[in-house]
């Protein structure tokens, strides 16, 4: 796994950067003698006592470091420049006041957001976050078949692309298919593939998804919304390990590693028979659960500066203020990250372009748009 060297007596925000990579779960090399990390973080005094880029290029090849971070406290504003091809990043890190804690700085989150990203998608500042991410990684180092179940718009996907990339598979194809998005028509010769002429239309063979996910992984997203027909072939390919294409006489052997998803209650879907309880027990070897937003509120101000980091690319970075975070971190988010991500975009637009303030986050009440405070009066 990829790690973070931080200097901690480098700058004053280095501790609290520290806390905010642990959240995340990203892995951090204590400064030693000979310790070797991926990515290095100093500050800007650091360089210049180092004199110069050359000193901090010799720093770097010490740590072993393919990518160096240096950041320059007290800025005006946030700020990042990256140099060398991506390979050093110059941060622009604006003083807090010393009584907010970090999930309340909206600048350091996004430092946090910066080097973080470096070494892992994962965005968390949630306990139980921190859990399931630790679980993730652990399964990942197997190749068993996981199930994720969770809410809407909770981050399933983006768990499972994590456990594929820390997977001995990372260097494979993760291909992705939404059951519910593909007719049901098409999805048995888009899954298994099909030979050419074995249905109106076939001019040409198609190997399918199933087998485009050869030496990676399949995720099966919104897997309870296969029809039953196509439920008992999926079970033959998953115990065997093998597709027969739509037309097909034969057999071909794949190598993949299978995730499927779900916002359902699977047991109840079993109950009523709208899913096969065989296959079922075949996908649940290893279940982990995302949770609402609403459940674990100190992941939402690290996701809402990862989303606004996203969005604003291109222009300078809004801060978002205390009181805004606040407001984010009162609302129960019942569209979990895609309506958080609808937020954001939305105070990109109405922000003066320098700082995200409570009426700037519009949030969306039925019919209509709502400032947060007043959506709380409201109520």
């Amino acid at each position: 796994m990829t790690a973070i060297q931080i200097i901690p007596t480098d700058f004053r925000a280095a501790p609290a950067l520290m806390l905010l990579l642990q959240r995340r779960r990203a892995a951090l090399v204590a400064q030693a003698p000979g310790a070797k990390a991926d990515v290095l973080v100093v500050s800007a005094q650091r360089e210049a006592a180092l004199g110069g880029s050359k000193g901090l290029a010799e720093l770097a090849r010490g740590a072993g470091a393919r990518t160096l971070v240096v950041v320059a406290e007290d800025a005006a504003t946030f700020a990042l420049q990256p140099e060398m091809g991506g390979r050093l990043l110059r941060v622009a890190l604006p003083a807090a006041p010393a009584h907010l804690p970090p999930l309340l700085q909206s600048d350091l989150l996004a430092l946090a957001d910066v080097v973080g990203g470096l070494v892992s998608p994962m965005v968390a500042g949630d306990a139980a976050t921190g859990t399931l991410i630790d679980l993730a990684s652990r399964v990942a180092r197997s190749d068993v078949t996981v199930f994720i179940n969770g809410p809407t718009g909770s981050g399933k996907e983006v768990l499972a692309r994590f456990i594929h990339a820390a997977s001995r598979r990372a260097a494979g194809p993760f291909i992705a298919i939404n059951c519910a998005a593909i007719p049901e028509t098409m999805l048995e010769a888009t899954l298994f593939g099909h030979e050419k002429g074995a249905f109106t239309g076939a001019a040409n063979a198609n190997k399918g998804l199933i087998r485009a996910a050869d030496g990676g992984t399949l995720l099966l997203d919104e897997i309870s919304e296969m029809p039953l027909a196509l439920q008992s072939k999926l079970l033959r390919v998953l115990q065997e390990r093998a597709v027969t294409p739509v037309g097909g006489q034969g057999e071909v052997p794949v190598d993949i590693r299978v995730i499927a998803t779900s916002n359902r209650d699977m047991p109840a879907e079993v109950a009523a028979n709208r899913f096969r309880e065989d296959l079922y027990y075949r996908l649940n070897v290893f279940p982990l659960a995302t949770r609402a937003l609403a459940d674990r509120p100190e992941d939402i101000a690290p996701i809402a500066v990862a989303l606004l980091r996203r969005h604003a690319r291109g222009i300078a970075l809004p801060r978002l203020t205390p009181e805004a975070l606040s407001a984010l971190e009162a609302h129960r988010w019942p569209g979990n990250v895609r309506e958080l991500e609808n937020v954001i975009q939305r105070a990109l637009v109405l922000c003066d372009g320098t700082h995200i303030a409570p009426e700037d986050v519009l949030i969306d009440a039925g019919s209509c748009l709502m400032p947060r405070q007043m959506l709380q009066q409201a109520v």
